[in-house]
């Protein structure tokens, strides 16, 4: 689990076009949005494009889980885990 959530972390890093941040300085279970990473609506699109290109997955805005899929690194990298199982 630890690859990909490592993975996920490039992944944010590159998809969102994050300056000076390496994947050490994300941790695994901080928010990804507010006092977190501090993200926001429009990087949380831009992340559900980046899925759906990246790996094949949608996920709705209107999805009651959105929210937790998105809450973390972890739960992002357990999201897509389950979804290729």
């Amino acid at each position: 689990m630890q690859t990909l959530i490592n993975e996920v972390k490039v992944f944010v890093i590159e998809t969102l076009d994050l300056e000076d941040i390496v994947p050490a300085d994300i941790d695994d279970d901080a928010p990804l949005f507010g006092d977190g990473l501090g993200l926001d609506s429009i990087d949380a699109l831009e992340l559900g494009v980046g899925l759906q290109k990246r790996y094949g997955l949608k996920v709705s805005a209107e999805a009651g889980e959105t929210r937790k899929i998105f809450s973390s690194v972890r739960e992002l990298a357990s999201f897509i885990a389950a979804s290729r199982a």
